[in-house]
């Protein structure tokens, strides 16, 4: 029997975002990826205060808790805080996919950071030979869609996808993000 393929959802930020907002969309990705999945939905600390020092740490030690080849997805501020510290740090583990779901770029041409901004030469520093993926909801008034673009600036090896009628949680529907990890994730080397 084949272990089932880890997926490790990065929460957004804002109070009540975990219990009230994000576990639906982790509900839907649960579904539609089915039991080959272990779809892991950790808790992050102060999430309507989240600081980078904080979630990063945290962050790090649930990948550290994942085996190697498991996927990593981060939704609107959690995805910015994981893209960098999988940047400023490469994990212990090796990573099958990352994903980002409107997601804010912190830096040039996307908005301003108190804590760090991402670097316009992010996809050189992040993992090598992972698939980078970069879902955006076109109706979303959170975070506007010119963040994903600069995301596919930054990370050449990134794949976007822009969602007709989608918001800032993809109407709780992450049917084209199971999709894309199923079809898209290589195999533990």
């Amino acid at each position: 029997m084949t272990a089932a393929t880890q997926v490790l959802f990065v929460q957004g930020a804002g109070s009540g975002t975990y219990d009230g907002w994000d576990c639906r969309m982790v509900d839907s990705l649960r579904r539609e990826l089915g039991d080959s999945y272990d779809v892991r939905y950790p808790r992050l600390p102060d999430e309507g205060d989240p600081r980078y020092a904080t979630w990063s740490a945290a962050i790090r030690r649930e990948i550290a808790a994942l085996d190697d080849g498991a996927v990593v997805v981060g939704h609107s501020v959690g995805g910015t805080i994981l893209i960098q510290a999988l940047a400023e740090r490469p994990p212990e583990r090796e990573l099958a996919l990352i994903a980002l779901i409107a997601a804010p770029f912190v830096g040039a041409g996307g908005w301003p950071g108190d804590e760090f901004e991402l670097p316009g030469d992010l996809g050189a520093r992040l993992p090598r030979g992972v698939p980078v993926r970069v879902f955006h909801g076109l109706r979303d008034e959170t975070v506007p869609l010119s963040h994903a673009d600069r995301y596919a600036d930054a990370v050449p090896q990134a794949r976007l996808y822009r969602l007709p009628g989608r918001d800032h949680q993809l109407d709780d529907d992450l049917g084209e993000v199971a999709t894309v990890i199923s079809r898209d994730i290589a195999p533990p080397r």
